[in-house]
């Protein structure tokens, strides 16, 4: 018997109701100011990575010792550090780094923690209450001090960075995660695909995930903004990339001895921080208002 394409979609396929959904999605996404200027921001940012080694004027590791501690000028928009090296270029060429951070750690803890928090609210019981207990012994401690006794363990490296990170934000994804499956297990197509004699690997990855994708997006892209933060936190407390690699956090503590006499070493990595964040929550918070108004993301 025939069916209705408007109302159903085949395994590959969307539906012409779900097509008419996400246009209305990408046009609410448009007419979202927030998200939009949040969009602008994350696009220069990838941008400015992408195409560091052409923008950046000078070597990051160059040194020019009758120029350091320059003032901002023609040749050296940012000024000089004080090894001489010119500032614009390492924020540029650092840029590289808290993306990297950014983007790597929470992709490893969206692909873990999403799998513990929907497997856990699919199943419910034992299960659930194994695997909360354990996100919740995690989300005990305060991400920088947790990410900080990590990378303790592991050392001081840009790699373990963003292992420690992903272990700090898989908690939080996770119970994400486990709330949107709570409220999506118990819909009407859960119980068709269990009619249909589905495996319960079937029903979660294939039936709930995609269902619950735009709460954990929008956790995800709030948490890059704390990744990227807590990255420049860790290399400023010296745990995190090591000299001479130009991390944001890594410049500002180079500064502190220079506040006085040269303020452009920590005012112009600061600002690169600030901007980095700030467009990344303001996404988050866009993504929010039009894919889930009413998910509330936890907070760090």
């Amino acid at each position: 018997m025939a069916t209705d394409s408007s109302t159903t979609s085949s395994r590959f396929g969307l539906s012409t109701a779900q097509k008419e959904r996400y246009g209305h999605l990408a046009r609410q996404f448009r007419h979202n100011t927030k998200a939009m200027l949040g969009l602008v921001v994350v696009l220069t940012l990838v941008l400015v990575a992408a195409l560091a080694p052409v923008i950046a004027p000078y070597s990051i590791s160059e040194t020019n010792v009758a120029d350091r501690s320059e003032a901002p000028s023609a040749d050296h928009l940012f000024g000089t550090d004080d090894l001489g090296r010119d500032i614009f270029s390492r924020i540029v060429m650092g840029s590289r780094i808290s993306l990297y951070v950014g983007f790597g750690s929470i992709v490893g803890a969206l692909l873990v923690g999403t799998t513990i928090g929907v497997v856990a609210g699919y199943s419910g019981g034992l299960v659930d209450e194994g695997l909360m207990r354990v996100m919740d012994a995690a989300m005990a401690f305060p991400p920088i001090l947790l990410a900080l006794t990590v990378m303790v363990v592991l050392g001081p490296n840009l790699n373990n960075v963003v292992l420690a990170l992903a272990f700090v934000y898989t908690p939080y994804i996770a119970r994400v995660g486990r709330s949107a499956a709570l409220s999506e297990r118990n819909e009407e197509y859960v119980e068709s695909a269990v009619a249909r004699g589905e495996t319960d690997s079937y029903i979660v990855f294939r039936e709930v995930l995609p269902n619950c994708l735009a709460p954990l997006l929008v956790q995800a892209s709030i948490n890059i903004a704390f990744a990227m933060l807590a990255e420049a936190s860790l290399s400023f407390l010296g745990l995190g990339a090591q000299p001479p690699k130009p991390s944001w956090g890594l410049m500002i503590n180079n500064g502190r001895g220079f506040m006085q006499t040269a303020p452009w070493m920590i005012i112009f990595p600061g600002f690169a921080i600030a901007f980095a964040v700030i467009g990344f929550n303001m996404l988050g918070d866009g993504l929010r208002d039009v894919l889930d108004p009413k998910v509330d993301t936890v907070e760090q």
